[in-house]
């Protein structure tokens, strides 16, 4: 579909602090809480890592208001910046833009570290910004000493645990990138998931093929992990099929709904004279509807 909305502009923006306009007041005491001193050390040092998440105001032309970033707004008040780096959401209701946001994943973090490195902070002050100890800092940093860039592409914006990367060091570049694919379709970026996907994997594709473990070598709990894994996995499957025959069914009703309507002439007239654009999404999304459900009764 070449008709889908966008959560967000798709460049990150500066914006002078005093256009940005927030009507949510601060809780009694919150710029004291360790919270907040981390956030503040943390840009003071290394800059902001997640841009402000804003809104054009509809009331003031210029003026953006505030959806996410309360306490790194104020930071940067404190510290007496002018702008803040800012994503500019195209709809104004802050409690749907955090489903458009992705967090801070373990690949950026890793990012972050090495360019406040290559930047001379040293890995103490770092640490101590984020409330972290010198050796995890030392981890995240070589987190992906030895991942194949394919594979670190993969996982760049997905949750994925950091000692997903550990394991995956075990394997050869393909398998890597095997093994990444994977955990996207499954939508699994657990250690554990990991772990399964190592254990049945070949020899011949593990860095260390002679060291690794013959099939009848294979731990009981090394088999438990795999069974629950599995289970959980098979389940997840279940709850996402049914979930998707609910809203294929939600959506034939709605098409059918809508092709009635656009069968009369007059709302057809209309819809084409004053809001082409809108018919012309709106064909779309139920020739896409109509294509799925094809597919589905088909399977």
């Amino acid at each position: 579909m070449s008709n889908v909305r966008h959560g967000f502009e798709t460049k990150v923006i500066e914006v002078p602090l005093g256009r940005i306009v927030s009507d949510a007041p601060l809780g009694k005491g919150v710029l004291e809480t360790a919270k907040y001193k981390t956030i503040l050390g943390s840009i003071e040092e290394l800059g902001v890592i997640e841009p402000l998440a804003v809104f054009r105001s509809p009331r003031q032309f210029g003026d953006f208001e505030l959806l996410d970033g309360r306490l790194r707004l104020e930071a940067l008040k404190e510290l007496r910046r002018d702008t803040a780096p800012c994503m500019v959401s195209t709809d104004d209701e802050c409690f749907t833009f955090n489903r458009h946001v992705t967090r801070l994943s373990a690949v950026q973090e890793h990012r972050m570290i090495r360019a406040a490195l290559a930047k001379g902070a040293s890995e103490k002050r770092i640490a101590e910004v984020l409330r972290m100890d010198v050796r995890s800092i030392r981890e995240r940093a070589a987190l992906l000493d030895g991942v194949a860039p394919e594979a670190a592409s993969l996982l760049k914006n997905r949750q994925a645990a950091p000692k997903v990367f550990s394991v995956l060091k075990k394997m050869k570049p393909y398998r890597q990138i095997e093994a990444a694919e994977m955990m996207i379709a499954a939508n699994k970026f657990t250690a554990t998931y990991a772990e399964m996907i190592l254990v049945a994997t070949r020899s011949e594709a593990l860095v260390d093929g002679p060291k690794s473990k013959k099939r009848d070598e294979i731990s009981p709990e090394d088999l438990a992990k795999l069974e629950a894994e599995m289970e959980r996995l098979r389940q997840d499957c279940q709850a996402v099929e049914d979930e998707i025959g609910e809203t294929m069914l939600s959506l034939v009703v709605a098409k059918s709904f809508m092709a009635r309507l656009l069968r009369n002439e007059n709302i057809h007239g209309h819809l084409k004279r004053h809001h082409s654009d809108l018919l012309a999404s709106l064909v779309s999304t139920m020739d896409a509807i109509a294509a799925d459900n094809r597919v589905t009764e088909q399977e």
